[in-house]
C-alpha cells in the first residue's frame, strides 16, 4: 500500500504556525496521514494553527476526515500551558467538524484540557484499527507519559507521539505519568516486527525520524534491562 499512502510529518514554527514563538521553542511535529486515491487525511495532533494543517492537505487535494490524538498535552491538541492559550482541537472542528479519535483511558483528559465536547471523541482500545480510505491505521495504547497515549503504527511508519522519542522518551512527571508504565510501553514498541520507522511527537534530536533498530541500538532508553534497572535510572 506504500504507493497509496499520503504521509507528511510537519514541524511547528517551521512547516506550519509560521512566526509562532511557542511553536517555534515546542518543536511540535504533526502528521497527515490518507490514502491517495480516495483523498482521505487524518491529522496527528493539530496544535497552534489549525488553518494552516487544512492548507496543507488543500494543496495536496486531499481531504480532513479525522483527528487522531496521541495524548492530551496542549502542546498537541491545544489548551492553556504556562500560562498560554494554545490553538488546537477546538479551533479546527470549527472549521471542519470531523471524529476525534483517543484511547478510552484519555477521553476525559483531552475533553479538560481542550474543553471539546465528549461527543466529538471516538474512544479506542489497545490495538484498534483506523480506516482512512484504504489505510489501515493500527492504534497501539502505550501509557506512561499519559494514562492513555497511544502511537500509530501505518504501512511501515510509527508515530510515537510522546512515548519515544529518538533520544529519551517522554517524561513521567506530570499528571497521570507512571514511570514504570511507560517502561512496560516502550519494551513493547521495542518488540515490533518489521523495524518501523519511527516518527515521534518533537523534534529532540538532529534526524526527524529514524528506524526502531537503530532506535533501540542508540536510545538510552532502552540501556536498562529491567524494570528494577530502569527505577534505578529513571526513577519509579
Amino acid at each position: 500500500m506504500s504507493d497509496r499512502l499520503y504521509f507528511r510529518q510537519l514541524l511547528s514554527g517551521r512547516d506550519f504556525a509560521v512566526g509562532d514563538p511557542v511553536a517555534t521553542q515546542m518543536l511540535n511535529f504533526a502528521y497527515l496521514i490518507g490514502d491517495r486515491e480516495t483523498r482521505d487525511a487524518v491529522v496527528v495532533d493539530p496544535a497552534y494553527a489549525a488553518g494552516d494543517l487544512l492548507d496543507v492537505l488543500a494543496s495536496d487535494d486531499m481531504r480532513l476526515s479525522g483527528v487522531l490524538v496521541t495524548h492530551h498535552h496542549p502542546d498537541h491538541v491545544g489548551g492553556e500551558m504556562m500560562g498560554f492559550e494554545l490553538p488546537g482541537l477546538v479551533d479546527l472542528l470549527a472549521l471542519q467538524p470531523v471524529p476525534v479519535h483517543v484511547n478510552s483511558a484519555e477521553t476525559e483528559w483531552v475533553h479538560r484540557t481542550t474543553g471539546v465536547a465528549e461527543t466529538d471523541l471516538v474512544g479506542h482500545d489497545h490495538d484498534d484499527v483506523v480506516e482512512v480510505g484504504a489505510m489501515g491505521i493500527r492504534l497501539l495504547h502505550t501509557p506512561g507519559h499519559t494514562p492513555g497515549s497511544q502511537c500509530f503504527l501505518v504501512d511501515g511508519r510509527l508515530v510515537s507521539g510522546d512515548t519515544l522519542f529518538l533520544e529519551g522518551c517522554g517524561r513521567t512527571d506530570f499528571p497521570g505519568g507512571d514511570a514504570d508504565a511507560i517502561y512496560r510501553s516502550l519494551q513493547s514498541l521495542a518488540g515490533l516486527p518489521g523495524d518501523p520507522v519511527v516518527y515521534p511527537g518533537h523534534q529532540y534530536s538532529a534526524a526527524p525520524s529514524a528506524s526502531l533498530s537503530h532506535v533501540r541500538e542508540n536510545n538510552f532508553v532502552y540501556r536498562p534491562r529491567s524494570i528494577e534497572e530502569w527505577r534505578v535510572m529513571f526513577g519509579g
